[in-house]
């Protein structure tokens, strides 16, 4: 595919190989963009972005509201596209393609009812035949740069609410998984958006990431990705306003009165979902002591049901990772923890890109699979004698993006929502759920703003005051 600049379709001699990370198959090439592209596409969206804040709200919400109509109609299209890119089941793949259409019919919506507010200003002494009110308007440009995992519908929760607050948008995507972006360009367009209203250029990050992430033309920055990514585009941003949701080791904790049956099947899937590759997986699973045996014992057979294969197969529970070489390292945490003490009761094993479903037992801080982001199909359990210390486990990281507890106590589930440094607090499920209407954002490490459209608008607008001075 050619990648979109300055309201054209372009390509160029250099390539990139988008690949099929179950077989390495190459299934398309994407031009690889230059910091002359770069300084193009930031010219194109800085002399749209007057064209993009003219457009009323509803000429706003008619443009997502048609592009989310067309996500459905070529579902079946860009969930294939999804799973051969990215390596997702296709089953995963269309629930984020319905995800998508619906992030961009609640950007929709959002565009239609933004608003500023009264300012209350004879509240102060001597003041009086005032009126004060506050427009929202757009920041000017808005660089979206997304990650592979979800590369839809992360795309659509970064473009989807800055066009409905009026702004211009430069869209970099994952170099592994650009397809679907490009795809989700061609809707926008199709939809009525200005030509010039997005730019979407693929290549590498250190090439097109950063000087887009310097420029001050950029006025806004949504960033998802790793904690080391993102602490580089801040130090490089800046005055300029920005979002980073930059990943966790979500803790699930399960207390001594949960069904712990339903916690294993809830757990098989929130640990093991596109391979792990989810930013709020559960990856860290505290149980009660008491509990701690026989939840594994549950826990272990739902893991071992779990069909590796090809991911286009309906049949197929999980596919390979993105990248041979994030599989090999997740291999290699599996075995530094395993000779550091761990015990392995299932999986383990790697071929290629395809990581087995792997569950360890007997895990603590000291090993990387607790400590760092693990991003990969395994889930570490922990012992905790008592609430205080699943809390304090839960808390003993520099993430929190979201947390997950099991109990039926109201009492212990009000303290872990009170105590968890955590985005997002879940209880009686775990850590991987996600309204796309709801605030989604972290805590510490895991970044700092929020998504969500009403929530992610209002980071991408701007707050100025007016003050009308009636002459008496």
């Amino acid at each position: 595919m050619k990648f979109y600049l300055a309201g054209q379709w372009q390509d160029r001699d250099n390539k990139i190989d988008v690949t099929n990370p179950g077989n390495g198959e190459v299934i398309d090439t994407v031009p690889s963009a230059s910091e002359t592209d770069v300084e193009t596409a930031i010219q194109a969206a800085s002399a749209a972005k007057g064209d993009m804040a003219r457009l009323t709200g509803y000429e706003r919400f008619q443009i997502l509201r048609r592009a989310s109509e067309l996500v459905e109609q070529r579902k079946e299209e860009l969930a294939e596209t999804i799973s051969r890119e990215e390596g997702k089941t296709i089953r995963e793949s269309a629930g984020e393609v319905g995800r998508a259409a619906n992030t961009l019919e609640l950007s929709a919506e959002e565009a239609r009812r933004i608003s500023g507010e009264l300012l209350p200003l004879d509240g102060g002494p001597g003041v009086q035949n005032k009126l004060g009110f506050t427009l929202r308007i757009p920041c000017g440009v808005v660089a979206a740069i997304t990650p592979f995992n979800f590369p839809l519908n992360l795309v659509c929760h970064k473009v989807g609410p800055a066009i409905a607050a009026g702004n211009s948008v430069i869209l970099k995507p994952a170099s592994d998984t650009p397809l679907v972006a490009l795809k989700l360009v061609e809707i926008l367009l199709q939809a009525g958006l200005p030509e010039n209203g997005i730019n979407c250029l693929t290549g590498r990050g250190s090439v097109v990431g950063n000087p887009i992430c310097r420029d001050p033309r950029i006025r806004k920055i949504s960033f998802t990705g790793s904690r080391e990514v993102g602490h580089a585009i801040t130090e490089m941003a800046g005055l300029k306003r920005v979002t980073m949701e930059l990943g966790s080791n979500c803790p699930l904790v399960v207390m001594p009165d949960a069904d712990l049956e339903k916690v294993a099947k809830i757990t098989a899937i929130q640990g093991y979902s596109n391979a792990g590759q989810v930013c709020i997986s559960a990856q860290r699973v505290i149980v009660a002591e008491e509990t701690y045996e026989a939840f594994a014992e549950c826990l272990v057979p739902h893991v071992e049901s779990i069909v590796s294969g090809d991911p286009l197969l309906e049949t197929t529970d999980m596919g390979p990772m993105v990248r041979e070489q994030d599989a090999e390292r997740v291999h290699q945490w599996v075995q530094q923890a395993a000779e550091a003490g761990a015990r392995m009761p299932c999986g383990g094993g790697r071929d290629g890109a395809f990581m087995q479903p792997t569950v360890l037992l007997d895990t603590h801080h000291g090993m990387k699979v607790v400590q760092d982001e693990l991003f990969g199909p395994v889930v570490a359990l922990q012992r905790a004698a008592n609430i205080d210390e699943a809390i304090r486990l839960a808390n003993d990281t520099c993430y929190g993006l979201s947390a997950g507890v099991f109990t039926q106590d109201i009492d212990a589930a009000l303290r872990f929502a009170k105590e968890i440094d955590s985005g997002s607090v879940h209880i009686n499920w775990g850590p991987m759920w996600r309204d796309d209407a709801m605030p989604y954002g972290g805590l510490h490490d895991s970044g700092m703003g929020k998504e969500g459209p009403h929530y992610a608008i209002q980071e991408m607008t701007e707050s100025k005051a007016v003050v009308i001075h009636q002459t008496v």
